[in-house]
């Protein structure tokens, strides 16, 4: 008979409940905007997504939309605060939708054209990096409580794509994300899921 294998441990990713800005597309780097009150009851429905999992290691975010959220998804006391989750640094872009941006930078986008004054790509993947680096010593499963652009390049980078690959996984307010392994292969097991 075979050898049973550990399980490789999983890093599930929480998004932030929606705000007042992410209700309307605007840019929510390092702006501290609180959870609308939307937000906060998404925030509770994330208990019951995140009940089956036992989690070695629980990080979230400086800023108060993800620690807000970890607090009522039942996790604030367990929590350490890891700044590499911030979400990305937008610089000139922050506050400010994609329509407003094209008014002045026709076709632009944040993957593929960046911001000024704030964060390139690589740099919130070397962030990502040192999250994903913590999570594969936790030993076992790593909860973290993030934004909408950071996770979707800790997703990329977890698949070994670079991060601006994160620019095809759309990753809504309020949803959960949980990246595993298919035999020792790094995937994407579940996505953009969102409590009912």
């Amino acid at each position: 008979m075979p050898e049973s294998r550990p399980e490789l441990p999983r890093l599930v990713l929480a998004r932030h409940g929606t705000t007042a800005w992410s209700a309307l597309g605007r840019h929510t780097g390092r702006s501290d905007v609180p959870l609308s009150d939307e937000g906060r009851e998404g925030a509770r429905r994330l208990a019951a997504v995140l009940a089956p999992f036992t989690f070695s290691l629980v990080l979230t975010s400086p800023l108060s939309r993800a620690t807000e959220t970890c607090v009522l998804a039942g996790y604030g006391e367990r929590a350490e605060v890891d700044v590499d989750l911030a979400e990305w640094d937008y610089g000139e872009a922050e506050g400010r939708t994609t329509e407003e941006l094209r008014e002045t930078r026709p076709g632009w986008t944040l993957w593929q054209d960046g911001v000024v004054g704030g964060e390139s790509a690589a740099d919130v993947g070397r962030r990502a990096d040192r999250v994903i680096a913590r999570a594969r010593g936790a030993g076992g499963d790593t909860l973290c409580f993030a934004h909408g652009h950071l996770s979707r390049v800790l997703a990329a980078r977890w698949v070994g794509l670079p991060p601006v690959g994160g620019r095809l996984l759309a990753f809504d307010a309020g949803a959960v994300g949980v990246l595993a392994y298919e035999r020792e292969v790094p995937v994407i097991e579940r996505w953009n899921e969102r409590p009912r």
